[in-house]
């Protein structure tokens, strides 16, 4: 659902703006919004999880993520709207890193824990083209406001389920640790300065003096967040988290894949509605390969082989597919048939990317005691997150700068060659994402050097027997830092 928002309004888009009389200028705010608020709160929103419970924010988060969907889905004006995603963003930010951190904590098994990674990875992964096909069947057939009611009854009905299903794992007043607040403060605000300046480029170019200052104060703030954070005791985001290379690496391996997945979405989205005349129905449905594939390789190769190859064979090789992917669609022509030229480069994208999100996201948390597993689950999330934003900037950026140079040269700008344009420009692009996939590829051969071994999944040292004697009554046993195990966690 989180990951699904972030492009399901983009197919409803257009009809908003119509509707409500948002301008040109300000439509972009529509999904900078979700983007500002989801980015810039992960930090915060994975320590609070930690700290007051993972059950109890992860519930607070799909109840607000429920009321804010509703308020978009009903608003009267451009401001409503805005306000609305913004709170959307922010209750996302509750959701993403509780869920990842619930996950880690509940499958202790390294069987079980790469079973629910890679269901987990696949709907983490398919959620994206998913929202292309529900949005352009809501938009086509109902209307844009379905885009964002539909969250409404899907978060209820899972709060619920979360209420009776989940242990409860709250933490005692007098048992909690205290809030980094000026580390918060520093860590949210210089994402938010990423994330927005990051999004502004894509209307204004990478040169203009609001996106430089707004990328170097937030690079300046998180600078100031690490020292803040290496003198704290109780850290929004203890280094060693990150200092870890295999984290370090699934982190940096995830976000640079971003950066290649929502180029392509991009530009497939309009090579296929502008140039193909494709509808937004059969656009949608176009990407469900890559969905499938996703599906198949994240349950059953990675899935399977988490345990018993190292994990940068997995994530490397799947960097290696999903570039090869782009290689494909840098032949792509104006009349490129679909099946010989999109279809094989999102089956090669979705396959490749399914072997990187799961193991990437396993390591997030591996390892990490379950009172830091909110913060592990934001530092995966937050890669995430930005690589996106600042894919979509930058990849945005050239493919626009590479059409105005081609139809320059071009004294006659028939319909055909405006189209020639922009997919050079997508071509242009497309080399670039590949670029950056490949650099991803070198850094996790480089940097994790993570094994599978006996009890490691687990986040126990010890091996097997150590993992064993951690567990009481089906349940971990609390460690640092962590309470013990409630009543009802015992009985159960």
């Amino acid at each position: 659902m989180i990951v699904l928002d972030i492009t399901i309004v983009n197919i409803a888009l257009p009809s908003a703006q119509r509707d409500l009389g948002i301008s040109d200028a300000d439509r972009q705010w529509v999904i900078t919004a979700y983007t500002l608020a989801f980015g810039g709160l992960l930090l915060l929103g994975g320590r609070l999880g930690d700290l007051f419970g993972r059950k109890r924010v992860f519930t607070i988060g799909l109840l607000g993520f429920a009321l804010a969907s509703a308020l978009g889905g009903a608003s009267t004006g451009p401001a409503m709207l805005f306000g609305a995603r913004a709170l959307q963003g922010a209750f996302g930010a509750l959701l993403a890193p509780s869920a990842l951190g619930l996950l880690s904590t509940t499958f202790t098994n390294p069987k079980e824990r790469s079973t629910a990674f890679g269901i987990f990875g696949a709907i983490a992964g398919s959620g994206a083209a998913i929202g292309f096909i529900a949005g352009g069947l809501l938009t086509e057939y109902l209307n844009w406001r379905w885009c964002l009611f539909v969250n409404t009854p899907i978060a209820v009905a899972t709060a619920f389920a979360a209420f009776y299903v989940l242990d409860r794992d709250h933490i005692a007043k007098g048992r909690r640790v205290k809030l980094d607040l000026p580390g918060a403060a520093l860590g949210c605000t210089g994402l938010l300065a990423i994330v927005f300046g990051t999004s502004e480029a894509v209307t204004r170019g990478w040169s203009d003096g609001l996106v430089i200052g707004s990328l170097v104060l937030g690079v300046a703030l998180l600078a100031a967040f690490v020292m803040v954070e290496r003198r704290t005791a109780h850290a929004l985001l203890p280094m060693h988290i990150v200092a870890d290379r295999n984290r370090g690496g699934g982190a940096l391996s995830v976000g640079l894949a971003m950066v290649g997945m929502f180029g392509l979405f991009l530009f497939l989205t309009y090579y296929l509605q502008v140039i193909k005349h494709f509808s937004p129905v059969v656009t949608g449905v176009s990407f469900l390969p890559m969905t499938a594939a996703i599906v198949l390789s994240s349950t059953g190769v990675a899935a399977r082989l988490m345990t018993r190859v190292p994990s940068r064979l997995l994530i490397g090789p799947g960097l290696l597919l999903a570039a090869a992917g782009m290689a494909w669609l840098t032949q792509m022509k104006v009349d490129s048939p679909w099946a010989a030229m999109v279809l094989p480069a999102v089956l090669l994208l979705g396959f490749g990317m399914g072997l990187v999100f799961m193991p990437s996201m396993s390591l997030a948390t591996l390892g990490v005691a379950p009172n830091e597993a909110g913060a592990a689950s934001a530092t995966i999330n937050s890669a995430q997150q930005v690589g996106g934003s600042f894919g979509t900037a930058l990849l945005n950026t050239v493919a626009a700068s590479a059409t105005a140079t081609y139809l320059s040269t071009r004294l006659v700008r028939t319909p055909l060659v405006q189209a020639q344009g922009a997919v050079h420009g997508y071509v242009i692009a497309t080399w670039v994402a590949m670029g950056v996939l490949l650099l991803a590829a070198v850094i996790a051969f480089l940097m994790i050097d993570h094994r599978p071994a006996p009890g490691e999944a687990t986040g126990v040292p010890g091996g097997a027997e150590a993992a064993e004697a951690a567990v009481v009554d089906g349940q971990p046993r609390a460690e640092a830092g962590a309470t013990a195990p409630t009543e009802r966690q015992r009985t159960t």
